[in-house]
């Protein structure tokens, strides 16, 4: 990664962690705010962890250097599956390091946003540990094809949110619906929601989020 993750901790001896991800050419400062706007008193201190992807060129926004979590070849052309699972060991480095500081993989949820969504699924359907939770939000399912071969069975039964917006011109809806399918034939429960939204996040969202931390961190 290119820096190291932000950290907000709630308060003082973290007994879950929230590790967040951020979408193509941001940082892990964009979900801060969001972060800040969520109120998990209730189930204990939370520490927020923010990765930084890699800067590198993506070929889509012709070939411009900037933070990503894999490359983007653009439409008709496969996905960049040695980026994708590079991003996948350095997140999985950072549940390591999460369950070294004394968080069990029961109590961390992985979330993102777009790029950030991909990785979360990617990362956390594959992680031998059964997680709090996995939260997909405005993104897809990558690699789908691989899903049935190279899933946990440690996840198969954890909770997943995802959320899409109605209006979403980046990552199209049906895309997204797609994914959800896939998931769902094999066995997974999808709490899903949608909002009149671009590709963003709405208060609505928050609130739905909010509830779903709540309730798999109780």
């Amino acid at each position: 990664m290119s820096l190291p993750p932000i950290e907000i901790e709630t308060g003082p001896n973290p007994t879950a962690t929230v590790l967040l991800m951020h979408g193509l050419g941001a940082d892990g400062n964009d979900f801060v705010p969001i972060a800040n706007e969520l109120d998990l008193s209730a189930v204990g201190p939370v520490r927020f962890v923010f990765p930084n992807a890699p800067v590198m060129p993506v070929t889509i926004n012709g070939g411009y250097r900037m933070p990503a979590w894999y490359d983007i070849l653009g439409p008709g052309h496969p996905e960049d599956e040695t980026g994708l699972r590079s991003s996948q060991a350095a997140i999985e480095a950072l549940l390591t390091k999460e369950k070294a500081r004394g968080i069990p993989a029961s109590r961390i949820v992985i979330a993102g946003f777009s790029q950030g969504c991909a990785m979360s699924f990617m990362t956390g359907l594959r992680h031998p540990e059964r997680l709090a939770g996995i939260v997909g939000l405005s993104g897809y399912l990558p690699l789908a094809d691989t899903i049935a071969t190279e899933r946990s069975s440690a996840n198969q039964s954890t909770p997943i949110f995802q959320a899409h917006g109605q209006r979403d011109g980046v990552v199209p809806l049906a895309r997204a619906t797609y994914g959800r399918d896939a998931l769902k034939a094999l066995g997974y429960g999808i709490e899903w929601h949608e909002y009149p939204m671009e590709h963003s996040v709405c208060m609505e969202e928050i609130a739905d989020l909010n509830a779903f931390l709540l309730r798999v961190l109780s």
